[in-house]
């Protein structure tokens, strides 16, 4: 649903007939010149993006997603408990708080994919996406290719 809104939203903010009373109040319409969807199907996949400078927030948006996801239920916390009942451990995990061994579960096993395209392109993380970028319309390249001066 969320994103059927934004999509909605990208072509209504450019038209000043769908929402006459922004510009009562001074707003203005605008285009949304780039979009960015995130590929995790079969999507076309036109555009990598390192994400390397971002990983600390990426890894505490899935902790914050406790009701769904791959994050949600304690996944880090949880696993140590499993491996300490056995008498193991695992190093990376900690023996600290459970919200340690949360942020190292995720960035270790869910990030292991993001991890691995980065490697693939010279990054630490990266991440793939379905790029549509600025429209290009036939009229504004006819008037680039052919306009003379006076």
């Amino acid at each position: 649903m969320t994103a059927k809104a934004v999509e909605a939203a990208c072509w209504m903010a450019e038209r000043k007939w769908d929402y006459p009373e922004h510009l009562e109040v001074g707003l203005e319409p605008h285009a949304v010149r780039e979009k960015y969807y995130y590929a995790r199907g079969p999507q076309l996949v036109n555009r990598v993006v390192d994400v390397s400078s971002t990983v600390d927030t990426i890894v505490r948006a899935n902790m914050a997603n406790v009701t769904q996801g791959p994050a949600s239920g304690n996944p880090g916390a949880t696993l140590r408990r499993k491996f300490a009942e056995r008498g193991l451990k695992l190093e990376f995990l900690g023996e600290g708080d459970d919200a340690s061994a949360d942020y190292n579960y995720i960035k270790h096993f869910i990030l292991r994919r993001s991890r691995e395209l980065g490697k693939q392109y010279g990054f630490q993380y990266a991440e793939k996406y379905h790029y549509i970028g600025p429209r290009n319309s036939y009229v504004n390249r006819f008037v680039e290719e052919n306009a003379v001066p006076l």
